[in-house]
């Protein structure tokens, strides 16, 4: 059928519409694609030139190096020591299984750090592990080498804490250790030091206490790599910040001495400066070395320590609390004079018990001392009459003069887990215990039993404190950077002179005068007389049965079931310098095991080296060289006076 003009022309119309609209269409979509690729290409040209760059760009962080800790005079506690090490990137090696065959091939890989590493890598692919550390530098430069053929593998260079006279500072210093999930979930502040390989930080000590000051700060390199992960060369770096340096107030030599003193005795010690609080020596006994714990102790290592009944791992200075015993009766003196209910030459009669409420309460000398004055009371350490001042001073008033003088306080030093001790009163107790405070335990509080807790440190401040007038508080920290820290003394005491000397006098006549607990420990140094009180604080009574079987003393008992035995002391008696605690663990009584340690101890610091054999009683001349001849002293800290010979 022949289509006409108007039909023809019509549907000519409607075409030519079609085809426009589709035309119309189709110039929009492209400048759509054109206005796009303007976008990709011109304004988003800088951010896609990043993400192409960080596919060849990498940047490694520069470890700092940790800061120095020194002793007081300039000898090395710890340092840091150069390690060879070879790490790798996960994400960065094609085969990980075939890298690690042929690294195997190279160097000789532990299997327990291997198996660690790639537990790690999986947690974290994108970040650097340590495969093997502590190579040798041709083992490095064999890794160097083959690189090119290792995707993912990167030999290092790194420090490593070193702790030159190893066990003698473990329980002060501390030790460094490999950051762990906890430390980094725990952190104050994102630090990405704490995701570099193998990076340190401080987990026990004075390596914990001052991390923010021994760490330092992270540096940066910028560095380019080919598509295989090789190191093609080093487009930029900003330098790392080493950790301040430390100078403590530990005297090297006097703490090995001490150290070497307490031999493997289950004790502390603490020697302290009373003209400023200078901790001169802390020991706690045994020790161990804490350079097995920078790398991760080996089980077997770490098994050893832990099962030692002797507690190698605790640190017995501030955090051992014991009874102080007849150390404590210093406290109850001043407390009760400060009571105005005793005289200083008031006497009370020592028939060797006191009954109190029906119960009778032992002097530790059965047949009593007779009457006694202050004096006596202390250089015979006579236990009656301490229970008549507590009876007349109270619990209240003991425990106010025992936080005068230092004790159940928390001293903020740089040591980990310091312990406040516990000096009990009314209110303690019943918040505590649910009880009403009685006399009896007013009576054993008195002499130092009962409820009252104190560490070595803790007894080395009331004794400093007691020797110098003066509140003196602990200093472990002398310097940071050169920079001097404050030191430990405030104010004077509240306490009148008087009483003061008396309490001194009573102190000197227990190792000078006859009767004395510790007359066998004297110094005979013309000038230089010192001044102590002895302590034995009960661990358990021997029972009914136990004499039955024959054990009648504390010697007869297993050594866990032993008393402990204390001393503190000062010197010299007219110039105080120096004050000291020791605590041996199980000891039995304190004139036979701590005062002779405190001694020799005290002797070393006022001689400044080894002491001279003519300090002592001639009588005990062939057993103290007999001694010294088997202490285990390190000579490039001990110093020995002239005219001794070495060990």
């Amino acid at each position: 059928m022949k289509r006409n003009a108007q039909d023809i022309s019509l549907s000519s119309r409607r075409i030519s519409r079609r085809a426009l609209m589709i035309g119309g269409a189709q110039l929009g979509f492209g400048a759509l694609l054109l206005g796009r690729m303007r976008h990709l290409q011109v304004d988003q040209a800088d951010e896609f030139l990043l993400l192409a760059e960080e596919n060849r760009i990498k940047v490694r962080l520069i470890a700092p190096a940790r800061g120095i800790i020194y002793d007081r005079n300039g000898v090395e506690l710890a340092g840091n020591e150069q390690i060879y090490r070879v790490s790798m990137i996960r994400e960065d090696a094609d085969d990980v299984d075939a890298v690690i065959t042929r690294l195997r091939g190279l160097v000789r890989l532990d299997e327990a750090q291997l198996q660690r590493a790639l537990r790690e890598m999986d947690r974290r692919p994108h970040q650097a592990v340590t495969l093997a550390d502590r190579l040798t530098w041709e083992e490095l430069s064999t890794i160097a080498v083959n690189v090119p053929a290792m995707q993912g593998i990167t030999p290092e260079v790194g420090l490593s804490r070193v702790y030159p006279l190893g066990q003698d500072y473990a329980h002060v210093v501390g030790y460094v250790g490999r950051v762990s999930e906890r430390d980094i979930e725990t952190a104050e502040e994102p630090d990405p030091l704490l995701q570099t390989p193998q990076f340190q930080i401080g987990k026990l000590g004075v390596e914990r206490q001052m991390e923010g000051v021994l760490r330092g700060k992270a540096g940066a390199r910028r560095v380019e790599q080919n598509a295989a992960g090789r190191i093609m060369r080093e487009l930029g770096r900003t330098e790392s910040t080493s950790g301040r340096d430390l100078r403590l107030t530990i005297d090297a030599g006097l703490q090995n001495f001490t150290q070497a003193r307490l031999g493997q005795e289950s004790a502390s010690a603490v020697v302290m400066d009373v003209r400023n609080g200078d901790v001169l020596a802390a020991v706690s006994s045994p020790s161990y070395d804490p350079n097995k714990f920078v790398t991760g102790i080996s089980v077997p290592d770490y098994a050893v320590l832990r099962d030692n009944d002797h507690r190698p791992l605790h640190n017995k200075i501030v955090q051992g609390l014991y009874p102080p015993g007849s150390t404590f009766k210093m406290v109850t003196l001043l407390a009760a004079l400060e009571a105005g209910e005793v005289t200083p030459n008031e006497t009370f009669y020592c028939p060797g018990h006191l009954t109190v409420s029906n119960r009778r309460f032992h002097c530790w000398k059965r047949g009593g001392h007779g009457w006694v004055d202050a004096a006596k009371s202390l250089r015979e350490s006579c236990d009656v009459y301490y229970y008549e001042l507590a009876q007349k001073a109270g619990i209240d008033r003991i425990a106010a003069m025992a936080r005068k003088l230092g004790l159940g306080t928390r001293f903020d030093m740089e040591m980990t887990s310091v312990n406040e001790g516990l000096i009990p009163d009314r209110d303690w107790k019943r918040t505590a215990r649910g009880e009403d405070w009685v006399i009896g335990d007013s009576l054993n509080a008195s002499i130092g039993q009962g409820f009252v807790l104190a560490s070595p440190l803790q007894l080395a401040v009331m004794t400093a404190r007691l020797a110098s007038g003066l509140e003196v508080t602990p200093r472990l920290v002398r310097s940071v950077d050169g920079v001097a820290r404050p030191s430990g003394v405030k104010e004077a005491l509240d306490l009148p002179r008087s009483w003061l000397d008396m309490v001194r006098n009573g102190m000197y006549q227990v190792v000078n005068a006859r009767g004395g607990t510790a007359g066998r420990s004297r110094f005979e140094i013309a000038g230089a007389k010192w001044a102590g009180k002895t302590g034995t604080s009960q661990v358990r009574n021997i029972t009914a049965a136990e004499r039955r079987a024959g054990v009648f003393r504390n010697e007869d008992l297993p050594w866990n079931r032993r008393d402990h035995a204390l001393f503190v002391g000062y010197a010299p008696y007219h110039d105080p310098k120096y004050a000291i605690s020791v605590v041996v663990e199980h000891g039995g009584g304190g004139s036979k095991a701590a005062a002779p340690v405190a001694r020799d101890v005290m002797l070393y610091a006022l001689a400044g080296g080894v002491p001279p054999l003519d300090a002592y009683p001639s009588g005990q001349r062939g057993e103290i060289e007999e001694r010294f001849s088997g202490l285990a002293l390190n000579p490039s800290v001990v110093r020995r006076p002239a005219g001794t010979s070495e060990a």
